[in-house]
């Protein structure tokens, strides 16, 4: 069967060792819910033209042995027959229960690997959407598109804009934002320990966060030129509290092991934060795809005071549009290459602690007043995949009703838990202004 092998950084997402590449996005509505004929002809309408939701992923044939072990390559192949309608379900759950239901089971082959779930709310009064994916097929950036074109203000999605893929010009992070410049590729840093207070199991849990505490937040800290000062962004925000997080998950295991407080300092290396950042430039908005590059940025885990940490994170993800340099490209392609070895030899200190203790990943809408159906836009929660051993996933679903704070972890539900909650003690108290 004909198809195109898969970019490097699909190739690794189809290959990850911790459980199915599993992702999702949930919009909670407020209302009664549309029949699910109105919203399988909705997405037929508005998603019918787009050739990326008919991709089947192929692995691999055969037995991976000697050099095919190390060439061996996922590939799309295209199922025109298979209308987005056909992946429109209902079921009778919340989305907790969907999460531990789905989320941890492969796709079935021969069909695309996405769905779009109707359920019931976690209140009367409310339902909710979910759409859930293999990450090798989208990026969070994609998902918004895609949702957005179901709001009762969107448009079907065209074609050439959901192929036209980021060529030689890509967005990036501005170069030189950490002392020292950025982190080479294979560089590690300092692990941070979970608290490990449960058993080492894939678990995941959503928060809500207040309004008013985000935006005192935001105000803690004024970055920008004089006479131009702005206030933190809400994902520099979201950056300064994860870190004031590890750094607490590192006060609490010096002091277990010395027997007294610690400060969270003693070691010297850099902790990072692994963040995707998109790099579409504007004329590839509507790309549908992976088009995003983890980068990792400092964790200010050693400063006390919780306006300084944010305003170490202020401008760390300032971004810039720039060709795509030679070596760059040359470095990709000989990877893709030789995808089985790549990821033998990176895998073992990519995916370690030391490399990055945290993901942090910002998926919002922007606009005001959304509505499917008449019935308003209430939250958006991220699913994000689950995370390599002994580290966690941050992610902030973004939209003007306000934010929900999903994370994941492979240490179990009571870790997943106090994780959360750590978040949301460290941001009140950047909010108050005080250490």
């Amino acid at each position: 069967m004909p198809g195109s092998h898969l970019p490097l950084l699909e190739e690794g997402m189809a290959r990850w060792p911790f459980g199915p590449p599993n992702a999702g996005i949930a919009l909670d509505f407020v209302g009664a819910p549309p029949a699910l004929d109105e919203l399988r002809s909705l997405v037929e309408e508005r998603w019918k033209a787009l050739p990326r939701l008919t991709q089947t992923l192929v692995v691999p044939g055969g037995v991976r042995t000697g050099l095919g072990r190390w060439t061996g390559r996922h590939r799309w192949a295209r199922r025109d027959d298979h209308g987005p309608a056909q992946q429109v379900a209902g079921a009778d759950s919340t989305l907790r229960e969907a999460v531990n239901q789905w989320f941890h089971r492969p796709f079935p082959a021969g069909r695309p690997p996405w769905s779009l779930h109707l359920l019931r709310g976690t209140t009367e009064g409310e339902f909710s959407l979910l759409f859930r994916m293999h990450h090798s097929l989208l990026d969070g950036r994609s998902l918004t598109t895609l949702l957005r074109a179901l709001f009762d203000d969107g448009r079907p999605l065209e074609e050439a804009a959901s192929l036209a893929v980021p060529g030689p010009r890509r967005r990036t992070v501005r170069p030189g934002v950490a002392a020292g410049g950025p982190p080479g590729l294979l560089t590690t840093g300092r692990a941070v320990p979970l608290p490990h207070q449960g058993a080492r199991e894939p678990a995941y849990t959503v928060v809500r966060l207040r309004a008013d505490v985000l935006r005192a937040a935001r105000e803690a800290v004024r970055a920008g030129e004089a006479g131009s000062e702005r206030p933190a962004t809400t994902n520099e925000v979201f950056l300064a509290t994860v870190s004031g997080v590890l750094r607490s998950c590192l006060s609490a295991s010096a002091a277990g092991s010395a027997g007294g407080a610690g400060d969270g300092s003693a070691e010297p290396r850099q902790v990072w934060l692994s963040v995707p950042v998109d790099e579409r430039p504007d004329d590839c908005g509507e790309f549908l795809g992976n088009a995003f590059a983890n980068v990792r940025v400092p964790a200010p885990v050693t400063l006390s005071d919780p306006a300084a940490r944010l305003s170490a994170c202020t401008g760390l993800l300032a971004t810039v549009t720039r060709p795509r340099r030679t070596s760059e490209r040359l470095l990709e392609g000989t990877l893709a290459a030789i995808p089985g070895a790549a990821l033998a030899l990176a895998g073992g200190r990519i995916f370690a602690p030391a490399y990055a203790p945290a993901a942090c990943s910002y998926v919002h809408l922007r606009e005001r007043g959304q509505t499917l159906a008449g019935r308003p836009l209430r939250r958006l929660t991220i699913v994000p995949m689950v995370p390599p051993a002994d580290t966690a996933t941050f992610a902030l679903g973004g939209c003007t009703p306000g934010h929900t704070l999903s994370v994941a972890t492979n240490s179990g539900s009571r870790d997943a838990g106090l994780l959360a909650e750590a978040f949301l003690d460290e941001l009140t108290l950047l909010a108050a202004g005080t250490g």
